[in-house]
Formats: C-alpha cells, sequence, structure tokens
C-alpha cells in the first residue's frame, strides 16, 4: 500500500510540476547564467512548497483549505508584486561567469525565493485538492505513514522534473554567449513581470 501511495504521489507531483509557468522560466533563468546547480536548487524551493500543500491535501484540512481560499485575494496580491520583482531582477540580471563556483548564499536565497513563490499560490493546494481526489486519495484516514509515504512521493516527483529540466537546459548553457544570456534575462524577465501583472489583475475580477 505504502509503495503504491508513493507512485501516485510521486506522478501527482511531477505532473503539478511540469507545466510551464513562470517558476519554470525562472530555473531556466537562473540554470543559463548561474548553472545547472542553482537552477535545480530553485526547483527545490518548489518542490518543497508542492510537498507541504500536498500534506494539506492528504489529510483533507477542510478548516486549511477553507482558510486559504478566504485569503486567496491576499496571497495573489503578495504573489504577483513578488513575480513583478523577481521579473524586474531577471530583466537586469549581468550574465555571470561559467567558471564561477555557486555560493551558498545565493543558493539559499534561490531556494527560499521559489518556495516563497510557489506558497504564496493557493490555487497550488487546492489543484492538489482536486487530483488527490481523483485519484482516490482524498483522505488518508489519519494513517500519517500513509501521508508521509504520499507527500514524500508528491516531492520526489516534483523534483525530478526540476531535475531534468535543470539537467537539460545546462547541458545547452555552453552554446549560450553572454550576448545571448542578455536577451534571455531580459525576455524571461519580460515573461516573469507578464505573469505578475497578470496574477494582479485578476483581482479586479
Amino acid at each position: 500500500m505504502e509503495v503504491d501511495f508513493f507512485v501516485r504521489g510521486s506522478v501527482i507531483g511531477f505532473s503539478i510540476a511540469a507545466p510551464v509557468g513562470p517558476i519554470g522560466i525562472l530555473c531556466v533563468q537562473r540554470t543559463l547564467n548561474q548553472g545547472t546547480l542553482y537552477g535545480f536548487v530553485s526547483g527545490l524551493g518548489a518542490a518543497t512548497a508542492d510537498g507541504c500543500y500536498g500534506l494539506i491535501a492528504a489529510f483533507s484540512l477542510t478548516a486549511a483549505l477553507s482558510i486559504l481560499s478566504g485569503i486567496r485575494i491576499w496571497f495573489s496580491l503578495i504573489g504577483g508584486l513578488y513575480l513583478v520583482y523577481l521579473g524586474i531582477k531577471a530583466f537586469r540580471a549581468v550574465p555571470e561567469s561559467k567558471h564561477n563556483s555557486a555560493k551558498h548564499s545565493g543558493l539559499v536565497s534561490s531556494y527560499i525565493s521559489t518556495y516563497f513563490l510557489t506558497l504564496t499560490n493557493p490555487m497550488t493546494v487546492l489543484s492538489f485538492a482536486a487530483i488527490f481526489a481523483g485519484f482516490g486519495l482524498g483522505k488518508t484516514g489519519g494513517n500519517y505513514t500513509a501521508a508521509g509515504v504520499l507527500v514524500t512521493g508528491v516531492f520526489i516527483g516534483s523534483a525530478i522534473w526540476w531535475f531534468i529540466l535543470s539537467a537539460v537546459t545546462g547541458l545547452i548553457r555552453q552554446r549560450f554567449t553572454p550576448s545571448h544570456l542578455r536577451w534571455v534575462n531580459r525576455i524571461s524577465g519580460c515573461i516573469i513581470i507578464g505573469f505578475g501583472l497578470y496574477v494582479l489583475a485578476g483581482l479586479s475580477h
């Protein structure tokens, strides 16, 4: 039974992470500019947030879901503004030397930024709740072991996607010149800003 929960959790984590969005673009941009490790660690931040929301969905915490739905507008406001900030930062980023080693503080910042960004999207937990219900995993019946295995699977599945994305992007990184990277930064920055403005525009509806 635990193996089944793990496999299902992995599939859910991978499917939630895979669609292209602002975090995917951010991870690609960081991988091209700073290296595969930066991109992967950024993805792990998102995977951790996925695991947190997966835990809520696994236990069908109705009260938590209700609270998240109630404060969605504030989460969207914070998340939208933060996306605009990250987009501006990406647009203005100066490509680093490919021979520079990753700094610990930079890796921590990369991890925290995507963790926070994913956490401020209440739609993530609602998506998990819907998918869990579709898989027949809406409730774990208070079984902490089953819930733990399930959430571990979600994290691993999400992390696998981010590893694939950063690894593939890292393989083509050597083909990019500093001039190419500057354009990557500008284009990705504009796209991320666009996502942020879209989120903020949705607050008026």
